[in-house]
């Protein structure tokens, strides 16, 4: 009979959990899968460990907690389309991504905190990377959990957040970064991202709460700073400087775990809850990640104007 070992992420951490164990067999048995579950609501982040470096096998992994979630821009490389539909490559170009300088140190693959799809009406559940090219040195995904945020924020800033939405569009150009920019951050490079800009400048912007409630009763503090644009209805300094606070406060005050990479490292998390980032690496690494994308929506978000989206906004960033 296939057994599993379920281990807190880390003992001083409030979130995720390490399992061990998981192969074909484990994946084939109801019991385990609806036990992966569990932990998967409960701890909203899992890292398998031990298991086949494969895209079969995060396959596997990726439909206990769902079904999957193709992104629909036919030109992001796929691992194989048409055997392992889902399977997206994600590594850095020198041509469509950004070269910073932060805290003195030249990076790529750097991204700031943020939630998948914050432009978009609907919040896939979850996503899972694999990696099959690691930098020998920086390059951690890290995450952060928005149940952690909640119960961190100052009483007097969390009262004012509570019952707002935020407005949030899709530029992915740190340029143009209104909120949460940390300091001593500096873009050396931009992306050519013209043609994703160009058509975001007319579409419509999405909204989602600052703060949610999960069926299990916790608040979540839901805000991503990476592609933020304002605060609904209040638009202007007054509400720039809360959700300017409120940003500032996301990179005080969560407790991350950054999580560093081995071949045989598969992690999920729960996109309603958690936020994640990048760390970014040296240019002179290469670095490429498999990432399959959980489908699903927790019905708070919708378009401003009640707008409809279009097939680009469906983009897993």
């Amino acid at each position: 009979m296939a057994q599993i070992v379920i281990n807190p992420l880390r003992n001083d951490l409030p979130f995720g959990a390490r399992i061990l164990g998981v192969d074909r067999d484990a994946l084939a048995d109801n019991a385990i899968r609806a036990h992966i579950n569990e932990v998967f609501e409960d701890r909203g982040m899992l890292v398998f460990e031990g298991v086949e470096p494969t895209s079969e096998m995060q396959l596997a992994i990726s439909k206990v907690i769902g079904p999957l979630k193709d992104h629909p821009v036919k030109v992001v490389p796929r691992v194989d389309q048409a055997q392992m539909p889902g399977v997206i490559i994600l590594e850095h170009d020198p041509l469509r991504n950004s070269i910073i300088e932060l805290e003195g140190k030249t990076l790529v693959a750097w991204l700031p905190w943020h939630f998948d799809h914050c432009y978009n009406n609907k919040l896939n559940r979850a996503g899972v990377l694999r990696a099959s090219v690691i930098a020998p040195e920086g390059g951690e995904t890290g995450f952060a959990d928005g149940i952690q945020l909640y119960k961190a924020l100052a009483p007097d800033l969390l009262a004012r957040i509570e019952g707002l939405n935020i407005l949030y569009t899709l530029d992915l150009l740190y340029e143009h970064m209104r909120f949460g920019r940390p300091k001593n951050f500096r873009e050396i490079s931009k992306p050519t991202l013209t043609d994703i800009l160009d058509q975001a400048r007319q579409l419509p912007r999405a909204v989602h709460p600052a703060v949610w409630t999960r069926k299990t009763g916790e608040k979540v503090l839901h805000v991503s700073p990476w592609m933020a644009v304002g605060i609904e209805d209040r638009e202007g300094p007054e509400g720039d400087a809360l959700l300017e606070e409120v940003s500032q406060e996301i990179w005080a005050k969560a407790q991350p775990y950054f999580h560093q990479w081995k071949p045989t490292d598969m992690v999920i998390w729960d996109n309603w809850r958690m936020l994640h980032s990048v760390r970014g690496c040296s240019p002179i690494y290469p670095r490429k990640m498999h990432r399959t994308t959980i489908a699903g929506d927790y019905g708070l978000g919708y378009f401003e104007k009640d707008a409809k989206g279009h097939a680009i906004l469906e983009m897993t960033v």
